[in-house]
């Protein structure tokens, strides 16, 4: 390939796309190369901690400084974990708990774990509120409600991950947590005045920021007072209030640019493309294109269209080098350092210490655990792990059943010859039909556990609130009604 011209190394230096199977394809490495600017991993990039590393440092052999971005947020959305489930709870979890030293004890074992996986960048943590009981893209991703209460699990959180030079990342501004759409699928418009945002979901990221995290992710989220650009397009979101009112310094990254609140709107072959063009023009620096496993012609049609945006005068050099420069400050590599297997422990403490108990949970033998499975949100992907294996190891005899929630008959018929049943939900109360499921179930005495975001009603009988669905707070659940 003839050299790249500097307004075309430019526009490659701040994409960070992302790619198919867990070794580099040739043109990922032939681009690093070149100058592009880095990549984001996903669960289908990783097989375990000593693949991912080997992963990092055949991506780094190709050029210096290249930034590698992992979405590891613990608990729900897990990419190193995602076979089995995180090896820490997730944010809901570590606020239920009430402890920031633990919270930051957590996020200096996951930013180990990964700078010895070879991240530069961790997309996470959720600077967000849990505000909307019906909310399809926050919930457990969130420490809380409350931005008095979860700023300093925020603050927290970025200390304790940036103590082992993995950069943190505070998502997803201006807040997405009083959204009532998903912003993977539709353009949510935030039911906030700007005035609103400064008392409540902002005080998180004003922690984040006095705490020294490295970068913000724009949310693709709408502000009327601000406009109808959504924020990450919007340089009065990121330019007057982000950097301007807040004084945050370091480099603004995009949530995933082809989520369907953006490009969507562009039009399928030009989406990207045009998306990026704003996000920049708006204040942004680093353009996540991750979600999707891309290919190159993909990559070179996003990066025609920045130049193309530069050539017509539309989009200036200067901003052009100052995102890139950005984007680069973020792929300083994190001292080397050894993988080591895995320990759960200190998660496993978190999670025990996050449980909430209603009544007495107890089981008067080998169980039935019934898992009601419903769709999945887009962030976490599926989540195969569950409570059951846990509680078959611990109680021998436990049966294991997975369930849709119209599985109602199967279930009654099952617990019949069940001496204990323990029904396992995840956010009952966002779903109608598990609500009609559980109603369905009034001859059974049975134990619930709730892996999310506890609803406003709570039920018959003894229940566990785990707060999350990970690896952790599942055995701490299944541990709790092994003693019982």
């Amino acid at each position: 390939m003839a050299e790249l011209s500097e307004t075309r190394r430019l526009a490659e230096a701040v994409l960070l796309p992302g790619f198919a199977g867990t070794t580099a394809p040739d043109w990922v490495r032939r681009r690093l190369a070149e100058g592009l600017g880095g990549v984001i991993l996903f669960g289908r990039n990783v097989v375990d901690d000593e693949q991912v590393a080997a992963l990092t440092s055949a991506l780094r052999s190709e050029r210096d400084g290249v930034v590698v971005g992992i979405d590891e947020e613990g608990g729900d959305v897990t990419r190193l974990d995602v076979g089995k489930g995180s090896f820490v709870p997730g944010p809901l979890a570590l606020g239920a708990a009430g402890d920031p030293e633990l919270t930051a004890s957590v996020a200096a074992a996951l930013g180990e774990r990964l700078a010895a996986c070879g991240a530069t960048v961790n997309l996470a943590p959720c600077a967000d509120l849990t505000l909307a009981a019906e909310d399809p893209g926050i919930g457990v991703r969130a420490f809380g409600s409350d931005p008095a209460a979860a700023s300093p699990h925020v603050a927290a959180f970025v200390t304790g991950l940036q103590k082992y030079g993995v950069a943190a990342c505070a998502k997803h501004f201006p807040g997405h947590g009083a959204a009532t759409e998903d912003s993977h699928l539709s353009l949510p418009v935030l039911p906030r005045t700007a005035a609103e945002l400064r008392e409540v979901e902002l005080v998180p990221f004003a922690a984040a920021i006095d705490a020294g995290v490295r970068t913000v992710m724009s949310g693709h989220l709408v502000v009327r007072e601000w406009g109808d650009e959504p924020a990450t397009f919007n340089r009065t979101a990121l330019v007057d209030v982000l950097r301007g009112e807040l004084g945050f310094t370091g480099a603004v990254i995009t949530d995933a640019l082809e989520m369907g609140a953006v490009s969507g709107a562009y039009g399928r072959h030009d989406g990207l493309g045009e998306a990026s063009v704003r996000a920049l023009l708006g204040g942004a620096d680093a353009l996540c294109l991750g979600g999707a496993a891309f290919d190159a012609e993909t990559l070179d049609r996003t990066a025609e269209a920045i130049v193309a945006a530069v050539t017509e005068g539309r989009l200036s050099l200067e901003r052009l080098a100052d995102a890139a420069a950005r984007t680069a400050s973020l792929g300083t590599s994190p001292a080397p350092a050894t993988v080591q297997p895995v320990d759960c422990s200190l998660g496993l403490s978190a999670a025990r210490a996050a449980l909430r108990i209603t009544g007495t949970p107890r089981l008067t033998g080998p169980s039935l655990v019934v898992d009601v499975q419903t769709e999945p949100g887009i962030a976490a992907g599926p989540m195969p792990w569950g409570l059951g294996a846990h509680l078959a190891e611990l109680v021998p005899g436990t049966r294991t059943l997975s369930v849709s929630p119209d599985d109602v008959s199967t279930v009654l018929a099952e617990a019949s010859s069940a001496e204990s049943v323990v029904i396992v939900t995840r956010e009952a109360h966002r779903h109608p039909a598990v609500r009609e499921f559980l109603a369905g179930l009034s001859t059974v005495d049975y134990i619930r556990v709730e892996t999310g975001v506890t609803g406003p009603e709570t039920g018959p009988g003894p229940r566990i609130d785990t707060f999350s669905g990970s690896y952790v707070s599942l055995r701490a659940a299944a541990e709790h009604l092994a003693r019982s």
